[in-house]
């Protein structure tokens, strides 16, 4: 089918052109959708099992115990390394808990969160930008990608989760409200945001 056929009087695209165009760009955003679902349940699924990400230690779980005994009965870091043909950097590692500079506030602190990137559907962005925000959140949006999406758009952000969070809770009145008349399409948007956010890791 040719996808540039156009009215010869009017010049217009054909609705037979148009409707075809909607229909292949609404079918690639479903199987991106899908493919980011499975993605999360996969990832989820993996948790559920005690299964991990991120590299394994360098410095097997069946050596760990020795290092750490053979460290504090003055072993130093170069030996361990050199004995066990691992890097320094590992064999600190095994043993961080045990060094001198090591504190209780240290190991409990959290991790910072890292900018998770989102995509936002354009009747949310269009709500939260005439709605109230706090500087952080006010910057992710403005500072989002807008993404062409057939007759719609989306936003890309990207921020930290717990703005994410934040700008989520900021749209409920979409979902249910006494001042703000429900409209469906609203609603669906938001949910779907809602799905997108859920899915990161708290």
């Amino acid at each position: 089918m040719d996808l540039t056929a156009r009215h010869p009087r009017t010049g217009e695209l054909l609705s037979t052109v148009k409707f075809m165009v909607q229909t292949l760009a609404a079918a690639g955003e479903l199987q991106r959708d899908l493919q980011r679902e499975l993605t999360y349940d996969g990832l989820r699924a993996a948790e559920a099992k005690g299964s991990k990400g991120g590299r394994r230690p360098a410095v097997e779980a069946a050596k760990t115990d020795d290092v750490r005994t053979e460290y504090l009965e003055g072993r130093s870091i170069a030996a361990l390394a050199r004995e066990h043909r691992v890097s320094r950097g590992a064999t600190r590692t095994a043993v961080a808990d045990l060094l001198p500079d090591h504190t209780t506030n240290e190991e409990d602190a959290p991790a910072p969160e890292l900018p998770v990137t989102l995509d936002m559907p354009g009747k949310v962005a269009d709500y939260l930008r005439t709605t109230e925000l706090e500087p952080a959140e006010r910057a992710a949006l403005d500072q989002g990608t807008t993404v062409r999406r057939g007759q719609g758009y989306t936003l890309r952000v990207s921020a930290v989760p717990a703005v994410h969070r934040g700008l989520l809770a900021r749209c409920q009145p979409l979902d249910d409200s006494q001042d703000l008349p429900a409209v469906p399409t609203q609603r669906k948007a938001r949910r779907e945001y809602e799905n997108r956010v859920s899915a990161l890791t708290p």
